[in-house]
């Protein structure tokens, strides 16, 4: 964990600064604010915030469990402030949630979903798997062409299954 930074459960206030971190991404598809303080209230458990010297966030990633698969972690956005990048904290807050999770329930995979050129997020999935000795398989989960009103900007989205994981 980077120096100064620690890692903690999202509670609802969190939701605006959660929103703000993901709006100023300019990477990640901005989601409602009122999402991003549901996901706090709903999916605090298989979900994470940094937070600086003053509690406040630094960084997200929030996450879910796949009702088919409950041994699955789910990692649906991550972002880091920009003032707090450079530093592993993304890599820190993927380590710590995925062993909260396994703590808690169990884990013996992580999902997530990258869109190709995204090499920032692939590096992190990627360097998360080989820490763990497991396995990547990569397959198209949406084409581009089921994104509505898009008209093609929206790039496919790549599912990322990393398994087995020795949680």
């Amino acid at each position: 964990m980077p120096e100064g930074l620690r890692l903690d459960t999202p509670g609802v206030t969190d939701g605006a600064a959660i929103w703000r971190i993901a709006r100023d991404s300019k990477v990640l598809d901005l989601n409602s604010s009122y999402s991003y303080l549901l996901w706090c209230r709903d999916f605090a458990a298989t979900s994470v915030v940094a937070r600086d010297a003053d509690g406040a966030p630094a960084g997200f990633m929030t996450g879910y469990i796949r009702p088919d698969k409950p041994r699955t972690l789910v990692v649906w956005q991550t972002a880091v402030d920009h003032a707090h990048r450079g530093r592993g904290l993304a890599g820190a807050m993927l380590d710590g949630l995925a062993a909260k999770v396994a703590a808690d329930r169990g884990l013996d995979a992580v999902e997530t979903t990258i869109t190709p050129g995204n090499t920032a997020s692939e590096r992190l999935f990627l360097s998360f798997a080989e820490r763990h000795g497991a396995e990547v398989e990569r397959t198209v989960l949406f084409d581009a062409a089921l994104f509505p009103g898009d008209d093609g900007g929206h790039e496919p989205e790549v599912l990322y299954d990393i398994a087995p994981l020795p949680f």
